[in-house]
């Protein structure tokens, strides 16, 4: 199985704000950054217009060292002290299914595992410990 870690950072808004300030202050090269906006829309759940310009995902890399981050949806719940999760990515959507359901016994799903338009595989889960996970599947 080949596999990464990695801090993901949740924000509330200043998604775009928060790039530019690590780019500035540590130097962070911007590898790709995607608002809500610019994802695939559908028509059942349009994307409404004061989630267009939020971070859906950026991902930085600083000296070898990457993370990525991202701004909450328009009406989830945000509470300082979550705004940090492990973002783990595999090759193989059977690894990262295990993973997840490993990391969930016992534990709260908060997005099942299931295929989305970036990953063949990913979920959100918080373990039994309160540590927030996002599990991935490389496309």
């Amino acid at each position: 199985m080949s596999i990464k870690m990695m801090p993901y950072l949740i924000l509330d808004g200043n998604g775009a704000e928060a790039v530019a300030f690590y780019v500035k202050a540590l130097g962070a090269e911007v590898m790709a950054l995607q608002t809500f906006g610019g994802m695939p829309q559908s028509p059942d759940q349009p994307v409404p217009d004061e989630a267009k310009d939020r971070v859906a995902n950026a991902q930085l890399s600083i000296g070898g060292a990457e993370f990525m981050l991202s701004d909450n949806y328009p009406g989830m719940a945000y509470q300082l002290g979550d705004q940090v999760s492990v973002c783990i990515i595999t090759n193989s959507k059977e690894d990262s299914e295990a993973l997840f359901n490993a990391l969930a016994d016992e534990g709260t799903i908060h997005m099942a595992f299931q295929e989305t338009f970036w990953s063949p595989g990913y979920g959100i889960v918080t373990d039994k410990f309160g540590v927030n996970f996002q599990i991935s599947t490389e496309a």
